[in-house]
């Protein structure tokens, strides 16, 4: 891999993907709005869409191509059709930022358990998927509008839930504070199971997926999956204190209508490791206390 063309780029697990990259001395052009700020000055270059107008696309990409496209910010299948669309001819892999959220509620869930060449899709916009229900057609959709209709290998990569020092949406750190600050929480049920994957690693199995032959439906991440009440357990040990539950207290981030785990055999069969979960959770409950 020489290039890579990464939709985003700008946040989290994309900033990390954008610097391993450069790291590696693959040229990077990154594709975004344009609203928000990178820390990479003329390492990389930039161009400006908008993924809710192909005209933006077609015009961005005209003349240009790269060996891999990173698809980071698709959220409809609109989105996807209209990526693969000006991408013709232009690239030679499609590696796809999907969701464990493609499979329904569950512990365990295998590739299999979703199977995007069996999936109708309906082509919306991503103001036309409202809430979790939503989301979850926009991955299934765009996952299946991108394996029927790619001429190129195509990856779709199901990431369970993604945490690190860098995480922005601060749902682990709700936990850790929440317990060290002696607040009630609301955990409706504390026996539902949840899969996971540091952040740093979500940007390297993205970096050596594009480089593999692999091509599919696959499921990174640590191989266990945690309840939440065997979390909290984590930070009451770390802490030393006893977590407040309570009914009226502060809802947690984690509260879903079941579990929300994936099967990790397929990752690991290909030679891809990641760090245990307890250890990647003890690590961060020490830097978020």
């Amino acid at each position: 891999m020489k290039s890579a063309l990464i939709l985003g780029g700008t946040q989290f697990v994309g900033k990390r993907l954008v610097q391993l990259l450069l790291d590696e001395g693959v040229e990077v052009t990154i594709a975004t709005r344009g609203m928000t700020l990178d820390p990479f000055g003329n390492q990389i270059s930039r161009l400006k869409i908008n993924r809710e107008n192909a005209e933006t696309l077609k015009s961005a990409f005209k003349d240009k191509k790269w060996d891999v496209v990173f698809d980071q910010t698709c959220y409809s299948s609109q989105e996807a059709l209209d990526s693969l669309e000006a991408l013709t001819g232009k690239v030679k892999k499609y590696v796809f930022t999907s969701s464990q959220a493609v499979y329904d509620f569950g512990a365990n869930h295998s590739e299999e358990s979703f199977n995007p060449l069996d999936f109708e899709p309906i082509v919306k916009t991503r103001r036309d998927y409202i809430g979790y229900v939503g989301y979850q057609e926009a991955k299934r959709a765009a996952e299946a509008i991108l394996f029927q209709n790619a001429a190129i290998p195509v990856t779709a990569v199901r990431f369970p839930i993604i945490i690190g020092k860098d995480d922005y949406t601060n749902r682990l750190r709700f936990h850790v504070e929440h317990v060290k600050e002696g607040k009630p929480m609301f955990i409706e049920h504390p026996n539902y199971r949840y899969s996971f994957i540091d952040s740093g690693e979500a940007a390297s199995f993205l970096y050596s997926i594009a480089k593999s032959d692999y091509q599919g439906p696959i499921n990174p991440g640590s191989a266990e999956d945690i309840s939440l009440s065997e979390l909290i357990g984590l930070v009451e040990d770390h802490l030393g204190t006893k977590a407040k539950l309570s009914t009226d207290g502060d809802t947690s981030p984690y509260n879903l209508p079941g579990s929300w785990s994936v099967n990790t055999d397929l990752v690991q069969s290909l030679g891809c490791t990641f760090t245990s979960l307890d250890r990647l959770l003890k690590n961060l409950i020490m830097h978020y206390s």
